[in-house]
């Protein structure tokens, strides 16, 4: 059976017990339907209830969820004619970025996106979702592609953070995500940033700047992680649910900033219950971002990305 979280105890008990007696009632050729029917109802309160009420370190937890849809996942059940395009013409090619170009409703796009892995030969090959400089390289290499061809992009953001090693270091991580928010902010095409799960400090911005910044209902988008902040803040890991809860790191927490321009919808009980469904949802999403900036002139589209990311951060006092 998957992994569930401690939060989603009563959620899964009452799916095994519908499965359990939806089994007992095709053996027994019917009579069940009632009970099956009420239990159902009695699923989706609860299912209601328990997100509803999430503490901010939950979310953290579910943005984490280990069958939660990656980039790949997502372009399997949304683009057609997707080609994958490797390396960075420098040093390597990144698999814990993946970068392409597919069709989405008939339209052309660049996709690019952080990719973690499902089993441990795969984590360990997609580096847990943390890239390296020449991912980013990689990335910007075709998001350059798209803005020469007139192809918009998507970018759909998934990382603990960008990969702090020594080698990583050795060959210019900070340049390269610095590098990449600066050319990013001037492509002439749109950009359509999603954070389907885990948004972690730069290692996430530096694929996340936009026209359009969305975040999917139970991802987090913050610029330490919540172990990272109480490491700092309180000497001690075991201050993470505080440290979370104190990084308004939701999205509910950064549409309200102005941080983000909208929040996307994800199925009863969260984008790892059924890939299909959160894909199509997210597929919304881009299709009506992309229809509201398709016919906006270049030098504006600019213009307006500059000043959307200039107005962030700036306090009034009162």
């Amino acid at each position: 059976m998957a992994k569930y979280l401690e939060f989603e105890r009563p959620i899964i008990e009452l799916k095994e017990k519908i499965e359990e007696i939806k089994s007992l009632n095709e053996g027994k050729g019917g009579g069940l339907e009632k009970e099956i029917k009420k239990l159902e109802k009695r699923l989706s309160v609860v299912r209601e209830e328990i997100l509803s009420r999430l503490t901010p370190w939950e979310k953290v937890e579910l943005a984490r969820h280990q069958d939660r849809p990656y980039t790949l996942n997502y372009v399997k059940y949304l683009f057609e004619d997707w080609k994958e395009l490797h390396g960075d013409r420098n040093f390597a090619d990144d698999p814990s970025i993946v970068c392409g170009l597919g069709k989405l409703e008939g339209v052309s796009f660049v996709v690019v996106g952080h990719e973690k892995g499902r089993r441990v030969k795969e984590k360990i090959k997609r580096n847990f979702g943390m890239p390296h400089p020449e991912g980013y390289r990689k990335a910007l290499r075709v998001m350059k592609l798209g803005g020469k061809f007139g192809l918009p992009i998507i970018t759909l953001i998934d990382t603990p953070g960008a990969y702090p090693g020594i080698g990583a270091e050795e060959r210019g991580q900070a340049m390269a995500i610095a590098v990449n928010i600066k050319e990013m902010a001037v492509i002439p095409v749109p950009i359509i940033v999603i954070v389907t799960g885990e948004g972690g400090s730069g290692g996430a911005l530096a694929i996340g700047i936009g026209d359009r910044v969305y975040m999917l209902k139970f991802a987090v988008y913050s610029v330490i992680s919540p172990e990272g902040c109480a490491s700092i803040l309180w000497r001690d890991q075991k201050y993470k649910q505080e440290a979370a809860k104190a990084l308004k790191l939701t999205a509910l927490d950064l549409l309200k900033m102005n941080i983000i321009d909208g929040i996307i919808s994800e199925p009863e009980g969260g984008a790892h219950t059924d890939h299909k469904v959160a894909a199509r949802l997210l597929g919304e999403a881009i299709i009506k971002a992309h229809n509201e900036l398709k016919d906006i002139p270049a030098p504006e589209l600019i213009e307006k990305r500059i000043e959307k990311f200039g107005a962030m951060g700036i306090l009034k006092e009162s």
